[in-house]
Order: C-alpha cells, then sequence, then structure tokens
C-alpha cells in the first residue's frame, strides 16, 4: 500500500529524524522568546508610570527647607530671610566662606528660645538657645532698635563675627555690622556676644521676662563659651524683627525675593518655603 505524504513525515517523526528543509521551515514558524522585564520596569509600571524610562529623579530638598525641619519652632520666614541676607553679602565678598550662621528673631518674647546656631554645610541645628535684647529695646518683647552709643538698644540686620577676647563679662566675641544705618557702629558700641546669669529662662518666669543687657546679644553661662567658638571669626548672625523700615531699607534683603514675600505680608508658610526653593 502506498503511503500519503502525510502518512510519510508522520513515521519520520516517529522514527526521530526530520529532514533539513523540514527543520528550518518548522523553526522559521516558532517566534522567538521576549527577555523578562527588568525589575525596575517591572516596579515602574506597578506604579503606573507610562514611561519608566525617562522618569525625572526626586527632587532633593533645599538648604531652607532642611533648616525649617532641623529647627521647626523657628519661624520659616525668618530663616529665609537669614538665608536671602547671607546670599546678598556673599555676592559683596561679606561672610561669603561663612559655614554657620546664627539667626536671633526679636519679633518673640525673650521668654521664648529665640537664637538658632546651624551649620549650613550639613543643615544641621547647633543650638536652640535663649537669647536677651538691650533694656533700651523693651520689656519682655523689644520694639525698639538702635545703632546710636549709649541707647542701649539692640540692632538688626546681618553681622560677621570676628575676634575673641575676655572682658567684663568674660569670654566674649566681637560682631561686625554690615547695614549702614541699622549696626554698622557695633564694633564701637561694643556690641558682642557675651555670657551673662540674667539670661536666666528659671528667673524669667518670675519676673515676666529674662535680664536684659546693654545692647548686645547675651546668652547663658552655660553655653556662652562652646557657643562664641563655634561662631567666631567669620560667621554670620543675623538679628530679625518685625521693623518694616529696616525690612525695606536693608541693604541685605532683596536679591532674592524672599524679603518681598515678606514685605508684602506673611504669607503662608509653606509658601514661602516652596517659593524660595533656591536658598
Amino acid at each position: 500500500m502506498t503511503k500519503t505524504p502525510l502518512a510519510l513525515l508522520t513515521a519520520v517523526l516517529a522514527a526521530g529524524c526530520v529532514a533539513p528543509s523540514a527543520r528550518t521551515s518548522n523553526a522559521a514558524a516558532i517566534p522567538p522568546v521576549a527577555p523578562p522585564p527588568s525589575s525596575t520596569s517591572v516596579v515602574a509600571a506597578d506604579r503606573g508610570d507610562p514611561n519608566p524610562a525617562s522618569s525625572p529623579p526626586t527632587a532633593q530638598p533645599t538648604l531652607l527647607q532642611r533648616l525649617v525641619k532641623a529647627a521647626p519652632k523657628a519661624d520659616p520666614e525668618v530663616l529665609a530671610l537669614a538665608l536671602e541676607a547671607r546670599t546678598c553679602a556673599g555676592r559683596t565678598g561679606t561672610g561669603a566662606d561663612a559655614t554657620r550662621l546664627a539667626v536671633i528673631d526679636y519679633s518673640k518674647p525673650s521668654t521664648e528660645r529665640r537664637l538658632w546656631v546651624f551649620d549650613l554645610r550639613n543643615a544641621n541645628l547647633l543650638y536652640d538657645e535663649y537669647v536677651a535684647h538691650g533694656r533700651g529695646s523693651g520689656e519682655n518683647m523689644a520694639t525698639q532698635f538702635s545703632n546710636t552709643d549709649g541707647s542701649h538698644q539692640t540692632s538688626l540686620g546681618l553681622f560677621t563675627t570676628a575676634e575673641t577676647y575676655m572682658g567684663g563679662n568674660g569670654y566674649s566675641l566681637r560682631m561686625d555690622g554690615h547695614e549702614p544705618g541699622w549696626n554698622d557702629n557695633a564694633r564701637n558700641r561694643l556690641i558682642v556676644m557675651h555670657g551673662a546669669p540674667y539670661v536666666n529662662p528659671l528667673q524669667a518666669r518670675v519676673q515676666g521676662r529674662l535680664g536684659r543687657s546693654f545692647g548686645c546679644p547675651a546668652v547663658r553661662p552655660e553655653v556662652a563659651k562652646p557657643m562664641i567658638d563655634t561662631l567666631k571669626q567669620g560667621q554670620l548672625v543675623f538679628a530679625y524683627a518685625k521693623n518694616d523700615k529696616w525690612l525695606k531699607g536693608s541693604r541685605f534683603l532683596g536679591c532674592s525675593g524672599a524679603a518681598a514675600l515678606v514685605r508684602g505680608g506673611r504669607p503662608d508658610t509653606t509658601s514661602m518655603v516652596s517659593r524660595t526653593a533656591t536658598l
């Protein structure tokens, strides 16, 4: 009996041998197997990313955002102004190499911690402290500010720190003001950082305020020396208050936009931090 072509092919396959032409055509008919997707693509797809390969990197927090996180009790607007003053001053060569920044918020009462010292390289909070204001500036709240010798008032604005010395108040730190009419007379007035026993938060609870200085940013004796050593020789001190004349006239506020936000009112602090993303 003559076998049909189909029967012959069946017999050959059963015998375990396939002709070359049959092997070629059979292999060509089998589609290639796609490689498995990478784990990155799978994870991105699970997140619903339509184009995993082009996903932008996560934005890193700005220095301002990191300082706000490090000092949650500090006003973000004040920190933004301090960084803007640092930026504007650096463009003129003032404090360009500073790696430490002290921020004093004199809009807060003396019975609250209102001095923060930051390590700018790592955005770390080094000190969260009490600080006195001048006796001519007010009682618990500082409301009057001056650059005049003998006023016993606190000065506002940006300072750079200088040398240390031993004086009548012990270990002290000289400061140079850089804002004409606001603090540029600081060295002549002997406005320095020093420790003082009247900076006593327990006593302040009894009398309703800290003791007051002759205009110096005096701190607790327990922290004076290490803080001064942290801030000496070319670091920055920014003294803030809600003083419209100073805010509008400061030579170090306005080059980055943060001051304009404050001058126009007191915007939402979250907006303030996000809109000063370059600081």
